[in-house]
């Protein structure tokens, strides 16, 4: 059978980066995340993934990053069994597989047109889940989601690759389409960016990155209406499961001890979570 065949670049490419992490993971005897959709939709890619050099340590931490806003899904859900979900920039992550909502959850996948092309390909359809083919900052898309319930917005992996100046006009436009909910994404500080952008599975894509936080706060200033929920910092054990992260290489535990050590390398990445 002939793969599906991918022609993303830079940016877009960096789907694949994750997507064969959380695979590869999940193809560990002892895998946290357990994401078989994943798993299937890189054995139907056309795409040499070796060039991006994702080795175990990678797909535990992308497994883990995901574990946690999968937990977060869950509990914005349990809280509200009828609310909206909107996943920004969802790549080709099975969020919506692996968390399962319940009937009176309306879920809401956007990512590019040729990246959601390629998602109809590779995952089935289900009730009420709808995915929207469109840039993230596009002005128009945003009407097609109705506005009548909480809602929880996602956005993994994605603020860092957009524009400094249209993260918060995102973020604002949104908080204020909706009557109340949360939004969940993570980031990077300056100096994480320029770590992350010499990664070799980065690298091989040409990505850039735009936005940066340097302290969660300065969000609550910019938009009044966002009250800080949870700020985790890189593999902080308050989100991260040390027994997860005793699965990595001794380098690896080593960094991540010397990391949480110095303050300027624990603000490298972050996890963060507001109430709207």
């Amino acid at each position: 059978m002939t793969g599906e065949k991918v022609t993303l670049t830079a940016e877009k490419e960096t789907l694949l980066i994750t997507l064969y992490a959380r695979a590869g993971e999940s193809r560990l005897p002892d895998s946290l995340l357990h994401d078989e959709y994943a798993a299937r939709a890189v054995e139907r890619v056309d795409y040499d993934f070796s060039r991006l050099k994702v080795d175990r340590n990678m797909m535990i931490g992308v497994s883990l990053r995901a574990h946690i806003f999968d937990a977060w899904t869950r509990e914005f859900l349990a809280r509200h069994p009828q609310a909206t979900v909107l996943h920004l920039g969802c790549g080709l992550d099975s969020r919506v597989f692996r968390v399962d909502p319940g009937p009176g959850v309306r879920w809401f996948d956007v990512d590019y047109p040729e990246v959601i092309a390629l998602r109809r390909r590779l995952y089935p359809a289900r009730n009420d889940y709808t995915m929207i083919a469109a840039s993230v900052t596009d002005p128009s898309w945003l009407e097609s989601v109705p506005a009548d319930r909480p809602t929880l917005i996602v956005a993994e992996g994605l603020f860092m690759y957009v524009g400094v100046e249209a993260v918060p006009w995102l973020i604002e436009r949104l908080v204020t389409r909706f009557p109340g909910g949360e939004l969940a994404f993570d980031g990077f500080s300056k100096l994480g960016a320029r770590m992350v952008l010499r990664h070799q599975a980065v690298k091989a894509t040409g990505a850039s990155m735009h936005w940066t936080i340097e302290d969660p706060h300065e969000l609550e200033r910019q938009i009044p209406r966002l009250e800080l929920l949870t700020d985790y910092r890189a593999y902080d054990p308050r989100g991260y499961d040390p027994k997860q992260m005793a699965r990595m290489s001794w380098a690896a535990r080593a960094a991540i001890k010397l990391f949480a050590a110095i303050p300027r390398l624990g603000k490298i990445s972050r996890l963060l979570r507001y109430r709207y």
